[in-house]
């Protein structure tokens, strides 16, 4: 396959994936009174979304190809929005206890995001359900591969990663803070990113080998999706200021050194060392 045909859906997912997350930060960064509104904008967007992703979803033409892909980043775009301003997190909301460890700490943890993470498992299903046995599984590929990186990198936070950053944190979430830990590399992570690698490859493969040029654009475009989730578990490793990347989406946030994007899985995170 020529770079003709595999540039542009690489470069779409990658503006696609800038521009998308800055939005979302600028929203969370207005007024805590435009909340009802951004959330509202939002929800239209997303239920016209998934109008897209079932219309899309019987036809394997490449354009159909970008549009689930589009729909899908849409569809997160709307969960993380709810997350980052409160909405949907979880019933706890209070920092981690100092004397909590191992299961304990973990349980906390879970408790102040799982009705966040039951939201995106439902919505996944929904997925399954809206595009099963349709030819073209773009969108629900995307979605699903959204969520299992999320959870790969909220893991490694939580176990412990060299560097981490609360600039995408607003103030209303600051106690997540206290639940996520900075320390040395462990076996998980060497584990999520041999599995996100082998992943990437796998679609690589799919994307080379595309039956048409539906095929070749939604496999290129998962690919590149792969590729930016392990660069952003990369920032968790190798210090990189990438904070100004999204400075202009964030002009009420102070400048930070390091930040993981949310529409990649992350969300929050912090520089607190906990066991």
């Amino acid at each position: 396959m020529s770079l003709a045909v595999h540039a542009p859906p690489m470069a779409y997912a990658l503006v696609l994936w800038f521009f998308s997350t800055g939005a979302i930060l600028w929203l969370d960064s207005l007024p805590r009174r435009t909340i009802p509104y951004s959330l509202c904008a939002m929800t239209l967007l997303a239920a016209a979304a998934l109008w897209g992703v079932v219309r899309s979803a019987v036809d394997t033409s490449a354009f159909a190809s970008y549009c689930a892909f589009t729909c899908a980043l849409i569809v997160w775009g709307w969960h993380e929005l709810a997350f980052l301003t409160g909405v949907i997190t979880g019933p706890r909301r209070s920092p981690c206890p100092d004397d909590a460890t191992g299961w304990r700490r973990f349980k906390l943890a879970a408790a102040t995001l799982i009705y966040h993470e039951v939201a995106i498992g439902a919505t996944a299903v929904a997925l399954i359900a809206l595009t099963w046995g349709q030819p073209n599984q773009i969108a629900t590929l995307t979605f699903l591969l959204l969520f299992v990186m999320r959870i790969s990198t909220k893991l490694n936070i939580f176990a412990g990663v060299p560097h981490l950053s609360d600039a995408f944190l607003p103030d209303h979430l600051a106690y997540l803070k206290s639940y996520f830990r900075k320390g040395p590399l462990g076996a998980l992570f060497i584990v999520t990113l041999s599995f996100a690698l082998l992943l990437a490859a796998l679609l690589g493969s799919q994307a080379l080998g595309g039956a048409d040029d539906g095929a070749t654009v939604g496999f290129t475009l998962l690919f590149a999706l792969v590729a930016l989730a392990i660069l952003e578990h990369g920032f968790l490793v190798v210090p990189f200021a990438d904070t100004a990347l999204w400075r202009w989406a964030m002009p009420r946030r102070p400048v930070f050194a390091s930040v993981t994007p949310p529409l990649s899985a992350s969300g929050s995170n912090t520089h607190y060392d906990r066991g």
